[in-house]
């Protein structure tokens, strides 16, 4: 791989920005990271892929990274999902640690536990696999206590920084740190004070009780947001973090995040800007604490690994795009591969086309880039070829020429793919299934009787027909009984599938094979 080619793709562009930026290093830090608090969506896989872009782009340049992704499951229980049962008992554990909660899906230890399993299971799928950090664990072993600290000590400086980015300045008895309660497991504390060393009293503001606690051995407090990212960034030394455009707006934490981390000794990280995405369909802004989300799994149900991530590789971070589960599957999947074609030169594109497409392509891909492209048939195709055959794939592909076992097995990925899609998202009039000896038959006149009775001495040849003498006869059975061709075909697709329209009649009927299509035929 060329230098030259390297440098084409956005993540490249970041790669050598952070080497520039940063300096030569024995090993680069790339972060990433979200709070566990719902179902963890295809919006914020968005950070995780593009993160995961740039650490293959910097390896790829011969780099060692170190790729960490946070979950910030030390945060507060703020409000119950819509799509969580028994709601009324995650009500009790609001203002608590989202570690505390319970699963009441039954599938994890906790509330946290359950949303962070679901991720990391499947983003080796799409071939995704930093290094995880449990905030909760580590700030209840106090790694940070001297984090916290330094928080306490330079509680001035901090002040100022803040109040810049705050219409009303923060109050005089303000702390840069947060307390949940030894006596309620809850947020609701007021800080009292802080000795100047390792101790911090607070109330609990429900029982009225108070507490001084040492920051070298408790496991009840930690940083506020706009402080704990900062700290964290010094603290594991990132150089490279994307953030949404929320964080990134102005004003926003990234902006306070970038003074801040000064106080802790060290700078902000290259980052960037990524937008939204939306689902095709449903507009504005997905969110995990409504419930209302498409997650990764959902998204893997109708688009293979390679293509979920081709959706993310070939858009720029901070264009807005949305997710199809429409029509526009069709294209998505044509898409990719054009894109496959050109990486393997069976697409002939000029030269600055063809090192896009190619970096797109490795970029794209779970692991090692094949050394094969894959059986390349027209997605549509497929989608009919499987609806022919009732969602039997082994039967569909084995009408199919002959392919090696890497391009079968990615085939057969596809076909699962392909055919949830048709099942559960395929408009209605992409739907079809041949008609059956149960079916009624269709009425016709004695003119269209003709019509198909000659469309059925064409399909007992078909197979012997060179593809434009076959076009000509197949328009020649409507012309030859006075039939116009619209009507012609229609009348077929209301006999052959018992609708008004199917796809492309001619290699339809070739797709079908002579004996499927004359079994209906001759019914006539």
């Amino acid at each position: 791989m060329s230098e030259q080619n390297l440098s084409t793709h956005w993540a490249d562009i970041y790669a050598d920005k952070i080497i520039r930026e940063k300096g030569e290093k024995e090993c680069y830090t790339c972060a990433s990271g979200i709070t566990p608090s719902g179902t963890v969506h295809i919006g914020n896989f968005r950070e995780i892929i593009s993160v995961d872009l740039v650490v293959k782009a910097l390896r790829a340049k011969g780099k060692n990274v170190r790729f960490i992704y946070s979950w910030d499951d030390y945060d507060v229980f703020r409000k119950v999902p819509k799509n969580m049962p028994q709601p009324e008992l995650l009500e009790t554990f609001l203002r608590k640690p989202i570690t505390l909660v319970p699963d009441t899906t039954g599938k994890a230890d906790n509330y946290a536990r359950a949303n962070e399993l679901d991720v990391e299971k499947i983003l080796p799928v799409v071939g995704v696999e930093p290094e995880y950090l449990y905030q909760a664990d580590r700030y209840r072993k106090s790694v940070y206590a001297q984090g916290i600290r330094t928080a306490l000590e330079k509680r001035d400086e901090i002040r100022v920084i803040l109040d810049e980015f705050r219409t009303t300045p923060l109050e005089e008895d303000w702390w840069p740190v947060s307390v949940f309660s030894s006596f309620t497991d809850k947020d609701t504390t007021t800080i009292l004070g802080w000795d100047g060393e390792w101790g911090v009293t607070y109330r609990d503001d429900e029982t009225g009780q108070t507490e001084t606690i040492d920051l070298r051995n408790t496991s009840y407090a930690k940083l506020p947001w706009r402080l704990d990212w900062p700290m964290r960034w010094s603290y594991e030394g990132v150089d490279f973090e994307p953030a949404g455009k929320d964080h990134h707006s102005e004003g926003g934490s990234f902006d306070t995040s970038r003074k801040m981390v000064r106080v802790f000794g060290a700078e902000a990280p290259v980052s960037f800007q990524y937008d939204f995405i939306s689902i095709k369909g449903r507009g504005g802004k997905i969110s995990s604490s409504s419930g209302e989300v498409i997650s990764l799994y959902e998204v893997l149900e109708v688009f293979t690994p390679e293509i979920t991530r081709y959706m993310f590789v070939g858009t720029r971070p901070n264009s807005e795009f949305a997710i199809s589960f429409d029509l526009d599957v069709l294209k998505m999947y044509e898409d990719y591969d054009s894109c496959e074609r050109i990486y393997f030169g069976l697409m002939q594109v000029n030269d600055k086309r063809k090192a896009k497409e190619k970096r797109i392509y490795e970029l794209s891909q779970v692991g090692e880039v094949p050394t094969e492209a894959s059986f390349q048939i027209p997605f549509r195709h497929l989608c009919n070829l499987l609806q022919l055959h009732e969602g039997n794939i082994p039967v569909a592909i084995s009408t199919l020429g002959s392919m090696t076992d890497s391009q079968r097995k990615r085939l057969e990925t596809r076909c699962v793919c392909a055919w949830n899609w048709i099942t559960h998202f395929a408009p209605e009039d992409f739907k079809y299934r041949l008609a059956t000896e149960s079916d009624a038959k269709v009425e016709i006149s004695e003119t269209e009787r003709k019509a198909i009775h000659d469309l059925t001495a064409l399909v007992e040849v078909m197979d012997s027909l060179e593809d434009k003498e076959y076009t000509t006869r197949l328009y020649d059975a409507a012309k030859d009984n006075g039939l116009e061709t619209a009507d012609f075909f229609q009348l077929v697709y209301r006999v052959m599938i018992g609708q008004d329209k199917g796809p492309k009649l001619g290699p339809f009927i070739q797709t079908c094979g002579k004996e499927k299509t004359l079994a209906i035929l001759k019914r006539y």
